[in-house]
């Protein structure tokens, strides 16, 4: 990355190396960085290692969050449920059945 870019991680926690982006704000390689996801969640002991740094946002992994976002994911998920009790595969299944 360009030295002071801003890195944002809504995606997933294991994609980031913590320790170099906390490494990078201290020193002001990194302008910044907001993540919604941690590697570990909740953060529990590891919460120590984010605090008091400088530039740093951490959301509760609520980055997905709004009204009309709410209403479409209990929308999509009242369609899986119609389709699997109709005898559809839903659209994104853990397990294949």
């Amino acid at each position: 990355m360009r030295p002071g870019a801003v890195l944002v991680n809504t995606s997933r926690g294991g994609l980031v190396d913590y320790e170099a982006v906390v490494a990078a704000l201290r020193d002001g390689t990194l302008g910044g960085a907001g993540l919604d996801v941690l590697e570990t969640e909740p953060p529990g002991a590891n919460s120590t290692a984010i605090s008091n740094v400088p530039n740093l946002v951490v959301t509760p992994h609520l980055g997905f969050y709004s009204e009309q976002a709410l209403v479409e994911l209990q929308r999509k998920a009242a369609e899986q449920v119609r389709a699997v009790l109709e005898g559809r595969t839903p659209d994104y299944p853990v397990n294949t059945i």
